[in-house]
């Protein structure tokens, strides 16, 4: 993995109230999310985030089957998906709470392409039909 200075700003969603993101910018976010759920223990975590609030990774890592330095790197992964942001606190501890916009943004995603094939569907059973 690139050091953070050289790893390229990910795109993020757009602020919903300004309305402005492109469909291509909504698909890179909806890409990133879909990558971070696609692991088990990256959806374990943010399950974790949910139901217990913001944790440091020391603290996931005590809640789940997994290491602290696996944790690190999947929080690391899904900070880079916006789906969790961390929080700087006493004694250098970072907390990371979860962030909702992305996944908003995939599930626009995913309900335009489900609104895509009822229209084709639909348009093949009026065919069929008529």
């Amino acid at each position: 993995m690139q050091p953070d200075a050289q790893r390229p700003e990910p795109p993020r969603a757009a602020d919903s109230s300004a309305g402005t993101a492109t469909r291509a910018e909504m698909e890179a976010v909806a890409e990133q999310v879909f990558v971070a759920l696609a692991d088990p223990s990256r959806r374990s975590i943010l399950a974790t985030l949910a139901s217990g609030g913001p944790a440091t990774a020391t603290d996931l890592a005590d809640r789940l089957p997994i290491t602290r330095q696996a944790i690190a790197k999947h929080l690391t992964l899904l900070s880079d998906a916006g789906l969790v942001t961390a929080e700087h606190g006493e004694r250098r501890r970072v907390r990371f709470r979860l962030h909702s916009a992305p996944m908003q943004v995939a599930q626009q995603f995913l309900a335009a392409m489900a609104r895509d094939w009822d229209t084709r569907l639909d348009a093949l059973k009026d065919h069929l039909e008529g």
